[in-house]
């Protein structure tokens, strides 16, 4: 019964910014980490960052450092990935997921439809 519906993707520039937003249902959303992935054409999946519960850890892959930012609004059922300083590089549909403890462990539930990012030259 767990739902994540995903927004926030679009066409946008290099040097552009966007900000992606998962709203979650069916759970008690501040118990869990939650984490965004995203997988580009002829690409597995990759791990983009992570966020604990309560907000106050979170992690990233080496390649959006300094340029993504994973947030949460426990009130509001929602995570934001804040995504500045796009590349083309980060093309691709970007899921949001649900993990199953209170920290990231790796470990994902559930996951969104997906939203598709797309960053031209």
């Amino acid at each position: 019964q767990v739902q994540l519906v995903e927004s926030g993707g679009g066409l946008v520039q290099t040097g552009d910014s966007l900000r992606l937003s998962c709203l979650a249902s069916g759970r008690t959303f501040e118990d869990y980490a939650m984490g965004w992935f995203r997988q580009a054409p002829g690409k597995g999946r990759e791990f983009v960052a992570a966020i604990a519960w309560n907000g106050r850890s979170s992690d990233y892959v080496d390649s959006v450092k300094g340029r993504f930012t994973i947030s949460r609004d426990n009130a509001k059922n929602t995570v934001y990935l804040q995504m500045n300083s796009l590349k083309p590089e980060d093309t691709a549909v970007y899921y949001c997921a649900m993990g199953n403890s209170a920290w990231n462990n790796n470990q994902y539930d559930y996951w969104g439809q997906g939203t598709q990012v797309t960053v031209s030259s």
